[in-house]
């Protein structure tokens, strides 16, 4: 169990840069790739809590769910981002 307090403080760390990077519209990519590294250390803390026999500590449960909320909301707003500049794009093509 002490083995994963670093991958779940990683965790919860990537899950917060991610969210906070929701707010850059530059730095969504890096969002979207710290959400998805944040992803990867709460599977692994909860299939290796599943083999091993213990609960998940708090802080490994709240670095998945916001990884999970990082990875969708990172996601909705590039491709929100790409859609207003392809729209652009064709409005100047247009007048």
């Amino acid at each position: 169990m002490e083995q994963y307090t670093g991958k779940a403080t990683a965790s919860l760390v990537l899950g917060i840069i991610s969210l906070i990077s929701i707010f850059t519209g530059y730095f969504v990519l890096v969002g979207i790739a710290c959400s998805v590294v944040g992803l990867i250390f709460g599977i692994q803390i909860r299939k290796a809590g599943q083999i091993e026999g213990f609960t998940p500590s708090g802080i490994a449960t709240a670095g998945f769910i916001l990884s999970i909320i990082g990875v969708a909301l990172c996601t909705l707003v590039f491709i929100s981002c790409v859609a207003c500049v392809g729209l652009l794009s064709s409005a100047a093509i247009l007048s």
